[in-house]
């Protein structure tokens, strides 16, 4: 598991590889590392989902990182980049030298883990949190957020179910 001083540390050793490679680099956090970083609702994850760019290099420069310090080649992926159905309004997580790390707005990522609702993962207690972060107190609320990010045939049936079951909401949308 990767907690918030160990995700950072692995940021500031990317940001050193990049460098010696003359790149910049840009991470858009998305995910668990969000949770961890930007909102401390969570102590740890086990991996760093993202989108970047220069895509190549930065895989190459992560993988480089897990080697060094020990942990999975796979610590930074974009494996969630399926989620990004539009350029989010982005807070800054982090500006070093050659690399920085973004991460979208809490509407942004309420709706991307709406979206996701994996139930044996930490979606739900994502979920919990952001509603609770944005005070929303209806599952319409919720999903105005959710339909401003997502065409509303793309929300599964499983968001809706969840987030009623948040709010103890029963009510249709």
């Amino acid at each position: 598991m990767l907690d918030r001083a160990k995700i950072l540390r692995l940021f500031e050793a990317l940001n050193e590889e990049l460098e010696k490679q003359g790149e910049i680099g840009e991470i858009c956090l998305c995910g668990g590392a969000v949770m961890c970083l930007v909102f401390d609702a969570r102590e740890s994850t086990k991996d760093v989902d993202a989108i970047f760019r220069p895509t190549k290099k930065i895989r190459e420069a992560s993988a480089k990182v897990a080697r060094e310090l020990g942990v999975p080649e796979d610590w930074l992926n974009d494996a969630a980049k399926g989620f990004f159905m539009s350029e989010p309004s982005k807070v800054p997580v982090l500006d070093l030298s050659h690399l920085r790390v973004t991460a979208p707005s809490a509407d942004y990522m309420l709706a991307m883990k709406c979206i996701s609702a994996r139930f044996d993962t930490s979606d739900a207690d994502d979920v919990r949190f952001l509603i609770k972060h944005l005070k929303l107190e209806a599952s319409t609320e919720v999903f105005h957020i959710v339909e401003k990010y997502y065409p509303r045939q793309q929300i599964p049936p499983k968001t809706q179910f969840l987030v009623e079951e948040l709010l103890q909401n029963s009510g249709d949308r």
